[in-house]
């Protein structure tokens, strides 16, 4: 209860209660954050640095690649957070593609050369980049941030976070003061960055924002400085332990306003360097007057409370701490009378915990004053001794514990389901069909051996240059791409063929050396087959087109249940329709195979059927017939 002037004695609330620290600095989000997990209201004069907040970082790393890409840092961490929602073996598969120059170009390299299902991915991110570029010319600042905050669902997911109203509170200020920025004589993103920027190398921090107001019925943290003038029912001076700073004390060069400056001497002849007396003089005033300072500010935070003082402090070993005190007063006492402390003593110890003990000490009769130890194993003991005398007065019965069994063995009937993925791609059942039939066909490796057959053999890399290496993987991701980009409608020539080629390095899709290590054979072959010539009379054409097939999951594996369905995507590279309107669907391959139209057949025979499934339940057409292009062998009808 506490003494209220209007209604007497009642009920305490938060409001009633103030938390005192002599900074507020590094310490107070520290209060704020574990009385908000407690769920207590709480209001601090200076909260958690704003700039420094997840959520804003994030948004001011987009906003520095919208403005510039080449940011390695800042794009790693929009594509790591949930905006890009790139996993770490993601990223990793980025960089492989290209080991050298910024992050941005391995993703542009990437987007043609990844794995179906991470190119599509960095081709929405780029997009979404690119649209971003181009409103920030078009719209004020402000709104393109709320733009993207829409378009990423960014705010509505911090929103789910904890402290989620917070998150989304500082949000809306970013917002806010980029509308602010904006009424000012600089303009655009690239000035707000730089200003942003600046603010923090300045560690001119701004405040976060409040989900609460100081005049609401909640605790407060505030400094002690704050506090003057004010008075509260119940206060906490915490933090007692902390240091005084007297790291102003230890600078080469000393500064008083009455006694002047007073720096080191320096001996260049002995190479030493000691403090002048000047320097010394000074340091004693400073030190002098720092706890003159000190000391008003602890009379200040002992008199704000009306009712209640609650004084806070840690150490190491409370025992030790106790005695070395005890001991250093009686050497300072006044031949064993006590009374008022020597100033010898006050200099000697530098927190208000140290004070208060000499104090405690000194007059150890006063009953307003109690000490109270708190030590950590007592707190943990205590916790096990309450949830042993909890344990001792529960009465078993065998009924109970057959129910409690029951519970705990328990088992989900449909663990297999939860289990299976409800989306998958078409390379990912390709490569486990062809485990599949790399388990049927196991080969010896003693045969192997013997035939001194070595596959996938790389030589180091201090011995080949793979700047200018190009892997046959490579290479065939490269042709594949070339055959996408042909025109059916034109007949090449060779120098036609080589300048669009010459036409993706200027795009920057793909390297100089990789243009020179394109075999210009390959596409000659490819405009000279038959498809070709069938493409150039077809009255449709359509390549890269995604698809999306609900598949029962037992299609996919067999120890699936078929009552389970997977959604599978993948890309189609080709299909048209004939100048018959008969529906042809095509897939290129670069593989090299040794055993020709066989292997490739068995190989990829699954992932043309899924194709040909997907394309004739879109259409509603059946597919006159499926051909795998093969850059090494031709066409090969499935």
């Amino acid at each position: 209860m506490v003494q209220d002037k209007k209604k007497g004695k009642r009920k305490i609330e938060y409001k009633d209660i103030v938390i005192l620290l002599r900074s507020t600095a590094n310490t107070a989000p520290i209060y704020e954050k574990e009385l908000n997990a407690r769920n207590f209201p709480v209001f601090c004069d200076t909260s958690s640095e704003y700039l420094e907040a997840s959520e804003i970082q994030t948004i001011l790393a987009l906003l520095k690649i919208i403005d510039n890409p080449m940011q390695d840092i800042a794009l790693v961490q929009v594509l790591r957070s949930p905006i890009g929602n790139f996993t770490d073996n993601e990223l990793v598969a980025i960089r492989m593609s290209e080991n050298n120059g910024y992050f941005y170009e391995a993703m542009l390299k990437s987007r043609v050369s990844a794995e179906e299902d991470l190119r599509i991915k960095i081709e929405n991110f780029l997009n979404s980049i690119e649209n971003w570029r181009t409103l920030e010319k078009q719209m004020p600042l402000n709104e393109l941030i709320w733009k993207i905050y829409n378009d990423t669902n960014y705010y509505h997911y911090v929103g789910l976070l904890t402290n989620g109203s917070l998150k989304q509170a500082n949000l809306k200020m970013l917002f806010e003061r980029a509308k602010q920025y904006e009424r000012a004589s600089f303009k655009g993103l690239y000035n707000f960055i730089h200003f942003m920027d600046r603010l923090r190398m300045k560690n001119n921090d701004m405040s976060a924002a409040k989900i609460v107001g100081e005049n609401d019925n909640v605790i407060r943290i505030m400094s002690i400085h704050k506090s003057k003038g004010l008075e509260f029912p119940v206060v906490f001076l915490c933090n007692s332990s902390k240091k005084f700073n007297r790291q102003d004390l230890n600078e080469s060069i000393l500064i008083h306003y009455d006694l002047g400056f007073g720096t080191k001497n320096i001996d260049n002849v002995l190479h030493i360097e000691y403090p002048t007396l000047s320097k010394e003089a000074i340091k004693l005033r400073l030190e002098q007057e720092m706890i003159s300072e000190e000391m008003r500010i602890l009379y200040v935070a002992l008199t704000r409370a009306k009712e209640k003082l609650i004084i806070t402090g840690t150490c190491k070993d409370w025992n030790n701490f106790y005695k070395e005190r005890e001991e250093i007063l009686t050497i300072y006492s006044y031949s064993g009378i006590k009374a008022k402390l020597q100033e010898r003593l006050i200099k000697k110890y530098a927190s208000y915990l140290d004070w208060l003990t000499l104090l405690i000490l000194n007059f150890p009769n006063q009953n307003k004053i109690s000490l109270k130890v708190h030590k950590l194993e007592e707190n943990t003991q205590h916790a096990n001794q309450s949830v042993e005398n909890k344990l001792e007065k529960v009465q078993y019965n065998e009924e109970r514990i057959n129910k409690i069994s029951k519970i705990l063995e328990w088992e989900y009937p449909y663990i297999i389901s939860s289990q299976i993925p409800r989306k998958t791609s078409v390379s990912k059942i390709k490569e486990q069909a062809q485990e599949r039939i790399q388990e049927e066909n196991e080969i010896n490796l003693e045969e192997l051996l013997e035939k001194k057959v070595v596959h996938n053999f790389q030589e180091p890399k201090f011995i080949a240059n793979e700047q200018e290496k190009v892997s046959n993987a490579r290479k065939g991701t490269l042709v594949h791409l070339c055959l996408q980009k042909l025109d059916s409608k034109k007949d090449y020539s060779v120098e036609e063929l080589q300048e669009l080629i010459q036409n993706l390095v200027e795009k920057k899709i793909i390297l100089e050396y990789e243009a020179k290590a394109i075999p210009i054979i390959a596409l000659q072959n490819y405009i000279r087959s038959n498809l070709w010539q069938e493409l150039k009379q077809a009255k449709e054409i359509h390549k890269e087109e995604p698809f999306y097939l609900n598949l029962p999951a037992n299609r996919i594996n067999k120890s699936y249940s078929e009552k389970d369905n997977i959604l599978v995507q993948g890309v189609m590279d080709l299909y048209f329709i004939d100048k018959n309107d008969n529906l042809v669907l095509v897939d290129y391959k670069t593989d090299y195979v040794e055993n020709g139209e066989e292997e490739l057949t068995k190989k990829y025979k699954e992932q043309l059927n899924l194709y040909k499934e997907a394309l004739e339940k879109a259409l509603n057409k059946k597919v006159y017939k499926t051909l795998i292009y093969s850059t090494y062998i031709g066409e090969i009808k499935i």
